[in-house]
This record gives C-alpha cells, structure tokens and sequence, in this order.
C-alpha cells in the first residue's frame, strides 16, 4: 500500500485524478487544497464532497506556500508519492497580476520540491502546461523544442517551474515527471474556461466573446483521458522525464463553437473582439513520447467530448 498527495485536490483536474485513484486501488490518499477564490470556492468544496465520504481520503486545506504547514502533513503521514497540480492558473489574469503566480506556482512548487528531498519522495509528478511551448512555431509541439520563449507570466512560472524540478532531480536524485497538459475540458470545468463558459452563455441566449477571427487552434483533451495519462505516468518512475499530455488533433474555435451550439439546440450571439495578449494562435501536442514510454492513448474526441460535457451542464449546473 502507498499513500499518495494530490495538491490542489479540490480543483478541476485534481478531484477528477482523486476520484479515479480511490476508484482503481486501495491505497491512502492524502488531498491538498487552499480553495483559492480565484473562482467561488464552493465549487471546489463540492468538488470533494464525495471523495470526503471516503475513509481512505485524508483532505487538509493548507496552502502550498505555507512550508511549515505543508511539512506538518508529511510528519503527520508517510507520503511515497506527491501529483503537484496546484496552481494559480490563467493566462490572461497573470499579466494583470504577475506577482501572485510567482509566489503560487514557483514558491509552492519549490517548498514541494524542498520537502521531497526531505521525506524522500519516491515519485514527483508535476502538472505543467502546454502554455510553456509560447510563440513556438513546429507543430506538434515535442519535448524536445526549445521552450525559452514564453509569452505569459504564466506561462514563464509554469516553465520555471519545471527547471526547479530538474534541479532537484539533478542534485537529490529526485524522480520526476513534469507532464505538460493541453487545454483540458469536461464536467467540473473552471467557469471561465472558454468550453464551460460558452455553454453557460449560449444556453442562457448571452453574447459570447470570441477572440480573433474564430480560426486560432488548440488541442482539447478531455479530463479523462489526463487522468489516465498522470495515473500511468505514477506507475513508472522515471528519472527525469517531460511528457506532453494532449488529444493530438487541433480544433478550430468557430468549429467548437458549432458543437456547443449543436449539443445545446441554440444558436450562439458572437461578440468579436481583436486577439488578446498572451494568446498563441495554435497549440498541438506531439504524444509519440507518452504514446511509448507510458502508453497513454487519449480515448475521447471532440465530438465526444463537449457532447458528455454538455450533459454534465444539462443535469447538475442548471440545479444550481
């Protein structure tokens, strides 16, 4: 048996991953999350609801930047394992704030790293973003492209912190894995994120904002398929690895738009605006890499995808 630490548990991604583990196998899992108002904490708080029930689910609200909080949990808990996927997020807010994701995502991620290397950790896994490839103009992205142009304080602190990750494999021998996640979507959604955000708008007959001309690209991956991808990568232990986490197709925003709007019977009020700092006109994942070092195989299309996502909306947001 080992126990396992999800930092930012309550969150989209993390009671997602949360779920899956207490689902798949008996081990302890130990949930981390401030619940940051960045967007209403309530959301989280319900995110974790369920998991709460679970006498195998030991939850602390603590925030990452608090170190001697943090370390009171490790003595508290033998940790084999940390999934460090808390994070101030956003790409556009960072430029109005820079300093806040400084202190989130590089402090916080530094004290993890710290107390790794204390409790030797056997296994680190660092939730990163495709938002580090910037202005990158190969597509598909690939691990191997040089990434020291990016275009966002998000973007730059996501970046940083995967060099501290290196760092500390380097000089504690630390295993880690930083996993770069492509636009990832589904049920339990942030609400400003553009999927949710646009069912909510065009199922309530709003405007929806849509940056540009409608033909900027990204890579959608549906929450199921990253969480299988961070499970599989925490069954190997690598020494110091980058997988790029995506669906490996691009979809055009007007032809997301049309999906949403097909799912919902309605037709979308679109408000165009010109293209916004910070935004890159595409992002495509090379997963050749994960394909064959952790045989992840992303499962859900597009189609797929904002079609269970749409549902999700349709039986519990509307409750709400």
């Amino acid at each position: 048996m080992t126990t396992k630490l999800v930092t930012g548990a309550a969150g989209f991604i993390g009671s997602h991953l949360c779920k899956k583990l207490l689902e798949k196998n008996d081990d302890i899992l130990i949930g981390i999350d401030n619940f940051d108002p960045y967007y209403d904490p309530r959301i989280k708080r319900e995110n974790i609801k369920q998991l709460q029930k679970n006498n195998r689910f030991i939850f602390y609200e603590e925030d990452v930047r608090n170190k001697d909080n943090l370390m009171n949990v490790f003595k508290k808990n033998k940790v084999d394992q940390i999934i460090h996927l808390a994070a101030r997020a956003g790409v556009r807010p960072s430029i109005e704030n820079p300093t806040i994701y400084e202190d989130v995502n590089i402090k916080g991620t530094l004290n993890l790293l710290e107390i790794s290397k204390t409790y030797d950790i056997e296994n680190f896994v660092f939730g990163s973003s495709s938002s580090v490839y910037g202005i990158n103009k190969k597509i598909p992205f690939s691990e191997n492209d040089s990434v020291d142009k990016p275009i966002s304080p998000y973007a730059a602190s996501k970046r940083s912190c995967e060099l501290f990750c290196f760092t500390y494999h380097y000089l504690y021998e630390l295993p880690v894995s930083c996993l770069r996640f492509f636009t990832v979507y589904g049920p339990c959604q942030r609400p400003e994120m553009a999927i949710h955000k646009f069912i909510r708008l065009i199922d309530n007959n709003k405007t929806i904002e849509m940056y540009g001309d409608g033909t900027t690209k990204r890579d959608y991956t549906y929450i199921d398929d990253i969480v299988d991808g961070i499970i599989k990568c925490l069954k190997k232990r690598f020494n110091f690895e980058i997988f790029n986490l995506g669906e490996s197709k691009v979809v055009e925003l007007r032809y997301l738009i049309s999906l949403i709007e097909k799912e919902l019977d309605k037709k979308a009020i679109i408000k165009q605006l010109p293209e916004q700092p910070g935004d890159v006109p595409i992002t495509y994942a090379d997963i050749s890499k994960a394909q064959k070092m952790i045989e992840y195989k992303p499962k859900t299309t597009i189609e797929q995808g904002i079609k269970k996502t749409v549902q999700w909306y349709n039986e519990y947001m509307k409750k709400r």
